[in-house]
């Protein structure tokens, strides 16, 4: 046995997403509105989670799935969500403004940030997105962005897993590196080598198929650390 613990994200939009993933043993919730491309979920939907489950939210900010380009009108709307999220009980929120130039956008980061307190901050696949990956980690470390959601550019994280690896590794205790991109339990093992990630992300919609991940993840964790 190893004291070895991958910790395992659940991406959920209902609340009985939320109850399955919390039964099949997710360690964090990303809870976002219904629908497909992730976006901010409603109060009602929050305060029934965090009434509901003990385990850490983090809240998705995004007001639509056109884009990652945040428009003004949207930007003092997901402020608010912000703080009514970390008003709200919340443990962190997801986000990642970018640039129409497909860089970062600084400075409405650094604004999500500040009005995030002491909450984590997690960008999200926007990450993916950007054409220098590496400078970006840094940048996104300096701002504090404590966890980055991505595939690591590729379709399925597997895919990328040593890219992955490599920024866990630049990244050190400071940054977690969330695995995220067709993380099922037949592609997850890759992801997982010693000295490997220590945090990955799926989909809770499909309760069996999450509930497998899970229990191929804490296999994983209680083999020896020479696995392959």
């Amino acid at each position: 046995m190893t004291d070895r613990h991958t910790l395992v994200e659940a991406c959920v939009a209902s609340l009985g997403d939320v109850r399955a993933a919390v039964a099949a043993g997710a360690d964090r919730l990303e809870l976002c509105g219904p629908g497909d491309g992730g976006t901010t979920p409603s109060l009602g939907l929050l305060e029934a989670v965090l009434s509901d489950v003990s385990t850490p939210v983090h809240v998705m900010i995004r007001p639509h799935a056109h884009s990652f380009v945040i428009a003004p009108e949207w930007r003092a709307i997901m402020r608010r969500d912000i703080t009514l999220a970390r008003r709200s009980g919340a443990r962190g929120v997801v986000i990642g403004p970018l640039q129409t130039d497909g860089t970062i956008d600084m400075p409405l980061l650094e604004q999500f940030v500040y009005e995030a307190g002491d909450m984590a901050v997690v960008f999200h696949r926007a990450f993916d997105r950007l054409a220098d990956q590496d400078r970006a980690l840094d940048q996104l470390r300096t701002l504090g962005v404590s966890t980055v959601l991505t595939s690591g550019g590729a379709t399925r994280a597997v895919d990328a897993a040593d890219r992955l690896r490599a920024w866990q590794r630049h990244a050190g205790a400071a940054m977690e590196i969330l695995a995220g991109g067709g993380v099922r339990a037949h592609t997850v093992a890759p992801l997982l080598q010693p000295s490997g990630l220590r945090a990955v992300h799926a989909a809770a919609v499909e309760h069996a198929t999450f509930a497998e991940l899970v229990r191929t993840v804490r296999t994983i964790d209680a083999a020896p650390t020479d696995f392959t």
